[in-house]
């Protein structure tokens, strides 16, 4: 049973951001563009991560110009990631580290969804590899910046409702043998989860003032549903997904409020999984909720992480430096 804490929670309840920094991946459209207007508007320097810097640019004048609405005081700041490519992924984490000292949030929330069978730079399979091993590979390269951060900072995983749906085959990780774009798409929403709650675990064995939270938006318009049917050609797939979301959809908006209330509430505890309090868990203000039953499985959490510092060579030192390898 979801619970929200704080009622009606909105924007407004947002504590003044001036003297933090935020990482939004995927801060140019959908749910990481709203994320990133609503940090801006409470001061907040943003560094929008995004594969395609012409977009993130344009994203970034819509915001500065109050184009999509609302003034802010925070400032912008574009740069390139592709999590498809783990090169890139620990460029963008270098330059982020000579320009900054500090990381107050982390928002991990770029992502894709029920696309045909691709792969990485790197012979990921396409969505394991975006939705979870970027990512991973983000975080540990980045864990110094928010240990070093005075203060609480965190660490917030998008996932999904589809993550309950989802199962971690460890014999065919990449879908090589068989692949359905929705069971890879729900294999990589738990590994989100998992990876989140594992995370704060070894936080709290190395007793370090990092809080992970894995969060998702419940059924949000936003572009990530349009791109599966793109990519396939099915007309019929893509007007249903525009029908489905114009009927039942909540706005991009009000999607990005659980990740918003993950990042910025003071009652928020490392571990927690929030999103919308609402029917069936798909729309509403957010709240905090139980995940899967299998996303608390820490064995399973704990080869996963296993698997995953091997694939991406990120290694998280957390008892002597904190600093990813």
């Amino acid at each position: 049973m979801a619970r929200t804490r704080t009622g009606e929670w909105t924007t407004a309840q947002m504590p003044a951001m001036d003297d933090w920094t935020v990482v939004v991946t995927g801060a140019n459209s959908g749910l990481g563009y709203e994320a990133t207007r609503a940090f801006a508007r409470k001061g907040a320097h943003v560094v929008m991560a995004c594969r395609n810097e012409e977009r993130g640019e344009d994203a970034k004048r819509r915001i500065r110009t109050g184009e999509a609405g609302g003034s802010h005081r925070g400032s912008l700041e574009v740069a390139e990631l592709d999590l498809a490519d783990l090169a890139s992924v620990r460029s963008f984490a270098d330059e982020f580290r000579d320009a900054h000292d500090e990381l107050h949030v982390l928002c991990n929330n770029a992502g894709v969804m029920a696309i045909p069978r691709r792969e990485t730079a790197d012979g990921f399979e396409m969505q394991f590899g975006v939705n979870h091993l970027g990512h991973f590979a983000l975080t540990g390269l980045l864990l110094d910046r928010l240990r070093e951060t005075p203060g609480e900072s965190r660490v917030v995983t998008q996932s999904s409702g589809a993550h309950e749906r989802g199962d971690i085959d460890f014999e065919d990780l990449h879908h090589e043998q068989s692949y359905d774009e929705w069971e890879a798409y729900a294999q990589s929403k738990l590994a989100n989860v998992l990876f989140a709650y594992e995370l704060q675990r070894r936080l709290d064995d190395a007793e370090l003032d990092v809080t992970s939270v894995a969060c998702h938006p419940g059924y949000a318009a936003t572009n990530l549903q349009r791109r599966g049917p793109e990519m396939t050609g099915s007309t019929v797939r893509l007007w249903a997904m525009k029908a489905a979301n114009a009927l039942l959809a909540q706005s991009a908006e009000d999607g990005a409020l659980p990740l918003l209330y993950a990042a910025s509430a003071p009652e928020i505890e490392g571990g927690e999984y929030v999103g919308p309090g609402g029917l069936m868990n798909m729309r509403g203000p957010p709240a905090v909720q139980q995940s899967s039953d299998v996303s608390y499985d820490r064995e399973r959490a704990e080869r996963l992480w296993a698997v995953s510092e091997d694939l991406t060579g990120v290694t998280y030192d957390l008892e002597r430096s904190m600093t990813a390898e």
